[in-house]
């Protein structure tokens, strides 16, 4: 079965260059599509994160790599499965991230640190919450810690 799926809106400001780091402080505006009612939102602001989904819009499909490979092609860690890591060079191309909602103001939803470059399509977003967030010991080998240690560094 095929999913066709329309964007609901689209991030506007933030970073305009993608980069693997230093995406601590990037605020943004989530601009939600005109043609939706104000009660879209209704409630939303009383909510500190959002969860988003959105489309790695400025790469290719040629970038998909469905075998394993080290992250960020770093010969120090072992190479992991496609579905083992959070990069663009997955088959449908989308990610999730978590940014902090700061303001509502119509539909232009105010955030940070959300890891999407201006333009970039939002496909969904809803409300964290923490009751639907992991549950037990959360668990993940030493790489990730190791690569990601500058992500979250505020924007140079």
């Amino acid at each position: 079965m095929t999913l066709k799926i329309e964007p609901i809106g689209i991030v506007v400001g933030g970073r305009a260059e993608v980069a693997d780091d230093y995406w601590g402080g990037v605020r943004s505006i989530i601009r939600l599509d005109s043609t939706f009612p104000l009660d879209v939102v209704k409630g939303l602001g009383e909510f500190s994160h959002l969860v988003v989904t959105w489309h790695f819009s400025q790469a290719s499909p040629d970038d998909v790599a469905l075998h394993a490979r080290s992250p960020r092609n770093d010969p120090r860690w072992e190479p992991s499965g496609t579905f083992a890591h959070r990069n663009h060079r997955r088959p449908n191309q989308l990610a999730t991230s978590f940014p902090r909602l700061i303001e509502v103001d119509g539909l232009d939803l105010h955030v940070t640190d959300l890891d999407a470059v201006d333009g970039t399509p939002v496909y969904d977003l809803a409300p964290y919450f923490e009751e639907m967030g992991p549950r037990g010991e959360v668990r993940e080998p030493a790489w990730p810690g190791e690569m990601l240690k500058e992500y979250w560094a505020q924007a140079r």
